[in-house]
Parts: structure tokens; C-alpha cells; sequence
């Protein structure tokens, strides 16, 4: 389990009752079986497939139900990228080393960016669908932020940590991952190994 600074990282809130008393209940279990639902089509199919008629239809509920739950397709898809990023938060919180507790700094630096452009690159059709609610939400940007942040100052890297931070945030996603990928035409290996070049320099081990 982490321990120290890492406590205090914001976490993204996973989905869970909000209504009182027996509500509650119910509330979160139409939610947890829309979310299983949404999920399970985009595991035997695409993203495409994901309808709110056929989300519906899969959990058993009217698509008014779903509407209440997300507001919007986009909605919904944002919530499928919350699961996600709550996930992922856990294992840098308290799965194993190198992404987790246990390793060296540098090491973990170098755990995350790796994780993290495998994360946004495997959720890139879902992050495009969600629309507006694709884009990181603060606590998830604060979450991987700060996360970065300590790393660098347990380095002892000097300088404007807030800035540097957002200089190896930034290229992990999707805007500028769109662009080196689809637009220049970068193998992601090509990628990520300008990631690990970058995050050398920073922390002055080039």
C-alpha cells in the first residue's frame, strides 16, 4: 500500500451511490450494470457499437434509464474512461514496482510513461467518443501531475517543477499523440523512446 505524499494524490471518483437510504442502492447498482454493459460491447465489438439503445437493451433497462445516468452518449463514454483511469490509479497507488511502490524514482518515471501512453493509446477510440468528456478531468490530469511531480523531487531535479511536469505530461496525450503517430507518421516505440530521452533530461541523466 502507498504510503507518504501519495496519500494525498487526487484521486478520480469511481462510480458510487449518491441517493439516500434505499435509492442509494439501486442507484448504483443501474449505474454499475450500464457501465458493465457499455464495457461489455466495447470488448466484443468497437466503440461504434456502443449505443445507448443497445446499452439499454443489454442491461435490461429503458434508454431513458441510461439518459438519466450519463445525460449523453458522451456521457457515458466518459464515465467507461473514469473505470479506466480509477484502475490505473490504483496500480500507481498500490500495484507493483516499477509503476507502483517499491522502485527507484527514476524507475517509476520511466513505469509511468510507459503506462500511461499504453493507457491513452489503447482508449484512443473511446477518448475521441466521449468528446468533451475524453479529456482528462482535472483530477485525473491533478492525479498524474502531482504523481510526476514528487517523483521529480524526490530526484532532487531543480528548476519550475510545475512546467517540467507538464513538459512530460503533455506528449502522453492524445492531441500531440495524434499528431506524431497519424500526422508524422512515428512507430510508437520511436515515441516512447523520445519520452524516456526527454525525461533524461530533465532529471540531467543524459
Amino acid at each position: 500500500m502507498a504510503t507518504g505524499p501519495e496519500h494525498a494524490l487526487p484521486l478520480v471518483a469511481r462510480p458510487g451511490p449518491v441517493l439516500p437510504d434505499h435509492l442509494r442502492a439501486d442507484a448504483a447498482r443501474n449505474r454499475e450494470a450500464l457501465l458493465e454493459a457499455a464495457a461489455a460491447l466495447v470488448a466484443e465489438s468497437c466503440v461504434g457499437a456502443v449505443t445507448m439503445d443497445a446499452v439499454a437493451q443489454r442491461a435490461g433497462v429503458g434508454k431513458g434509464t441510461v439518459f438519466r445516468r450519463f445525460g449523453s452518449r458522451e456521457g457515458l463514454m466518459g464515465a467507461l474512461l473514469n473505470l479506466s483511469e480509477a484502475e490505473w490509479q490504483t496500480a500507481v497507488l498500490s500495484g507493483p514496482p516499477p509503476l507502483g511502490p517499491g522502485a527507484p524514482p527514476y524507475d517509476r518515471l520511466v513505469a509511468f510513461g510507459r503506462s500511461r501512453l499504453e493507457s491513452t493509446l489503447r482508449h484512443a477510440e473511446l477518448i475521441a467518443a466521449a468528446g468533451v468528456a475524453g479529456r482528462r478531468s482535472l483530477p485525473a490530469w491533478s492525479f498524474a501531475a502531482m504523481h510526476v511531480r514528487i517523483l521529480l523531487e524526490q530526484l532532487g531535479v531543480d528548476g519550475d517543477l510545475p512546467v517540467l511536469t507538464t513538459a512530460l505530461l503533455a506528449p502522453l496525450e492524445m492531441p500531440v499523440l495524434s499528431q506524431q503517430l497519424d500526422g508524422d507518421g512515428f512507430p510508437v516505440q520511436r515515441v516512447l523512446d523520445g519520452w524516456v530521452d526527454l525525461l533524461e533530461r530533465v532529471t540531467r541523466r543524459s
